[in-house]
């Protein structure tokens, strides 16, 4: 029986732990360095890297400063328009009652020695006619009725005086001055006397 002698590799010895170094001044351990990131520097990392992405209350300001230069300018916009619209109506009206006022000027400067009150009375009504035409194409309506009931919303009462019937109370019995709307704007209201009923 050959007794066969079965080759072992050398064995290393293990490596004893290194001895902590130690503080000159104190004698303590020092702890050596090590690989795992701990304490402030670990939670460092991940505070850095989230100040890359705004805060919801950060988009919020953002949206809500957008939205107010938005309707700021929205604004201002508007009421450029609405001057803008107000001047050219204005100007429209102006321009259809020009050729009235030359009409009217005519008649201003005329020598009246050399015109009678025929002439001129028919003049003037033409021009007043010629006015009334353009304002009324743009909406005018004059308010001169008298016997209707009385409307705060279109009447000033300047007086009152007693009514004949009782059908006639709270009525106009006058216009003293008439008033003028366009379309659904009171330009001004006409002031009226109105009529009470005292009774028998």
């Amino acid at each position: 029986m050959n007794n066969k002698r079965h080759a072992h590799s050398p064995q290393v010895p293990p490596t004893p732990p290194r001895a902590p170094s130690l503080d000159p001044e104190t004698g303590e351990p020092v702890p050596g360095p090590s690989t795992t990131t701990s304490g402030p520097a670990a939670s460092a990392a991940p505070a850095a890297s989230s100040q890359g992405a705004p805060s919801d209350a950060e988009v919020w300001k953002d949206r809500h400063l957008r939205l107010a230069a938005e309707y700021d300018n929205f604004r201002k916009r508007t009421t450029k328009e609405r001057a803008e619209t107000w001047a050219r109506a204005q100007a429209e009206i102006v321009s259809r009652l020009a050729d009235a006022l030359d009409d009217l000027s005519r008649f201003a400067h005329i020598d009246p020695a050399e015109i009678d009150s025929k002439t001129l009375h028919e003049g003037v009504d033409l021009v007043e006619r010629k006015v009334w035409k353009e304002l009324e194409t743009a909406g005018v309506t004059r308010i001169d009725q008298a016997g209707v009931p009385f409307d705060p919303n279109v009447h000033e009462a300047v007086t009152t005086q007693p009514a004949s019937k009782p059908e006639q109370d709270h009525t106009v019995g006058q216009v003293v001055q008439p008033g003028y709307k366009m379309r659904d704007t009171l330009l001004r209201p006409a002031r009226v006397v109105v009529l009470t009923w005292q009774g028998q």
